[in-house]
């Protein structure tokens, strides 16, 4: 599956899920562990589990599994590590604290779904 085809169906699915400020950025050019990240933020860690569950699950009819996920149980910051994608799920509080937008920032949007900034 081409690198923006999955990384699209994620963030439908985040936006699915209800998922607020969901964004998309290709490091290609900045990153040599990883070709994108894409993130957003839920209101209570129950959401964040229901986002993550679901793109596990979408992710996974099409043969495609994580290959290492942190931080589900407490729901503040979950990472889904798919390789070429990472997807970060984050509380508001998290997603201030660790800033990914900021760090990032110089890296472009992969492409533009919903409510992305």
């Amino acid at each position: 599956m081409r690198l923006e085809d999955k990384v699209r169906v994620i963030a439908e699915v985040l936006e699915e899920k209800k998922g607020e400020e969901i964004v998309t950025l290709d490091l290609r050019d900045y990153a040599t562990i990883v070709d994108a990240f894409v993130l957003a933020s839920a209101q209570v860690p129950v959401q964040a589990r229901a986002m993550a569950d679901e793109v596990e699950r979408v992710l996974g009819e099409m043969k495609i599994s994580p290959w290492h996920v942190e931080g589900y149980t407490e729901g503040r910051w979950i990472l889904m590590d798919y390789g070429d994608v990472v997807v970060h799920i984050f509380s508001e509080e998290a997603r201030k604290l660790y800033d990914l937008d900021r760090l990032w920032g110089d890296a472009p949007s992969l492409l533009s779904v919903g409510k992305e900034g």
